[in-house]
C-alpha cells in the first residue's frame, strides 16, 4: 500500500505525477464489469433486433476508442501510446452482458484507467443503444481484475 496519494503536490494541489524517471516496462491491465437488463432486452440484443444496430459490435468499438481517449476524460491521466486493446462482450443469460477489457503497452505508467474506461464506455454504449426498450438497465461491478508491470508488480483481484 502506498504511503501517500500520488496526485497531490507538497501544497496539497492536484498534480499530474512525474513519471519521467520511471523505467519503461511492459504493462497490462484487465478490467471487468457488467450491464444487467431485462431478459427480453438481452434476447433482443442476441437476436440483432435492436433498431440502432449491432449492439455488442458497436460497444466493442466504443470501448476500444474510449481506452485510447482516457487521458482526455480523466484530468490527471497521462496520454499513452497503447500497444493493444481488447474488449470482449459476452451475453450472460438470463439478464446481463459481461464486459472485459485488456490494455497493454510498454511505458512508464500503468493502464488500469484505460481498461476501466473501456469497460465503462462499452457498458454506457449498450445502455444508449437499448434505452428505448429498457431504461432500468444497471451498470455493475466495474473493477480492475489484473495489473502487471511497474514498481508495484502484479495485482490479482480475489
Amino acid at each position: 500500500m502506498a504511503d501517500k496519494l500520488t496526485h497531490f503536490d507538497e501544497a496539497g494541489q492536484a498534480a499530474m505525477v512525474d513519471v519521467s524517471a520511471k523505467p519503461e516496462t511492459s504493462r497490462t491491465a484487465v478490467a471487468r464489469g457488467r450491464i444487467v437488463m431485462r431478459p427480453e432486452t438481452l434476447a433482443l440484443i442476441q437476436q440483432g433486433q435492436i433498431g440502432k444496430g449491432d449492439v455488442l459490435g458497436v460497444a466493442r468499438i466504443a470501448g476500444i476508442m474510449a481506452a485510447k481517449k482516457t487521458s482526455e476524460l480523466i484530468p490527471l491521466c497521462h496520454p499513452l501510446l497503447i500497444s493493444k486493446v481488447t474488449v470482449d462482450l459476452t451475453p450472460a443469460p438470463p439478464d446481463a452482458v459481461e464486459i472485459e477489457a485488456m490494455v497493454k503497452l510498454t511505458g512508464q505508467t500503468g493502464v488500469e484507467m484505460e481498461a476501466l474506461t473501456a469497460v465503462s464506455v462499452a457498458a454506457l454504449t449498450i445502455y444508449d443503444m437499448c434505452k428505448a426498450v429498457d431504461r432500468g438497465m444497471r451498470i455493475e461491478a466495474v473493477r480492475v481484475m489484473h495489473k502487471s508491470g511497474g514498481k508495484s508488480g502484479i495485482y490479482e483481484a480475489e
